[in-house]
């Protein structure tokens, strides 16, 4: 059905959304919160995109074969959007929704097992949801609490899922198309060492700023922001973050305060405030009202 939906009949963002909202059970709000929009937006479109199928008579069946290849991207986009969904909701009080990514790991894995999609990407984008799944057990403590990295028991990771991992991950390599997913699974390999050194944060740093060369985006420049951080100090990643200027996202608000921190730690305990009033969830708001409190 993803691939049916994927109709060239409708713009790409339209297929997407449709997608999501259809088959995958997003919110409107889950959606906007995908694509960096609002709810108002997302409504016409998928209204339009709704009519335009019903004025073009498209019939939801699998396209033919020479159709599905270039129908592919947006069915990966797809599934690395039900996975992020649930490794870590934007939307609701819950900070891992096994589901999703359960079922984004099996499509992907669907994928590779027909030749036709069986590509580098798809291998690469199945690397990538393979190592942030093998931290699943680490990753929250009870119902609602969050583990962030530095915090997490490396012993609750899953080796068997991290193997997984390097094994599509080595699939990947094939042919000369390096798309964002293997450099976000190439990233999430690192990860998977828990040992800071400086080998480590030069190599993420370098593959951000390929990253952002081929697919920008916010969460993208604060990542690599942060890279910056654990590679090159407080003071050179301060003034990267500064220019970036995100005043309606809590996390760039989370990665100044963390900036100041030591600095000037009036400034870090007011970034640290303005990213509690902007934080959508609970679980967000108490783990930045910890790092307000950890200040004095």
């Amino acid at each position: 059905m993803l691939f049916a939906i994927c109709t060239p009949v409708i713009a790409s963002e339209a297929q997407i959304g449709l997608a999501l909202r259809i088959l995958c059970g997003f919110g409107i709000e889950e959606i906007a919160e995908a694509f960096l929009s609002n709810k108002e937006t997302i409504n016409k479109r998928l209204f339009r995109a709704k009519e335009k199928l019903r004025t073009e008579k498209v019939q939801m069946e699998l396209p033919a074969k020479n159709e599905i290849v270039n129908r592919l991207d947006n069915v990966l986009h797809i599934i690395y959007l039900l996975f992020s969904e649930g490794y870590y909701s934007k939307t609701q009080n819950q900070i891992l929704r096994k589901d999703l990514c359960l079922e984004a790991l099996r499509l992907g894995l669907l994928l590779a097992a027909y030749e036709k999609t069986n590509l580098p990407k798809t291998n690469a984008l199945i690397a990538l949801m393979c190592f942030h799944a093998s931290r699943f057990n680490a990753r929250q403590s009870g119902e609602n609490t969050m583990v962030l990295y530095e915090q997490q028991n490396e012993e609750l990771w899953d080796n068997d899922l991290i193997n997984q991992g390097i094994h599509f991950l080595n699939n990947s390599v094939q042919g000369n198309e390096i798309s964002s997913y293997h450099l976000e699974a190439k990233i999430a390999y690192w990860h998977c060492f828990k040992e800071d050194t400086q080998e480590k944060w030069e190599d993420i740093l370098q593959l951000y700023n390929e990253l952002l060369l081929i697919n920008y985006s916010p969460s993208v420049a604060l990542n690599r922001t942060f890279a910056l951080y654990k590679a090159n100090g407080q003071q050179e990643a301060l003034a990267e973050a500064e220019k970036l200027k995100l005043v309606n996202n809590h996390f760039y608000f989370i990665l100044l305060g963390e900036l100041y921190k030591n600095i000037d730690n009036q400034k870090a305990k007011c970034n640290f405030q303005t990213a509690y009033k902007l934080a959508k969830t609970l679980t967000e708001k108490e783990e930045i009202q910890h790092k307000i409190d950890r200040l004095g």
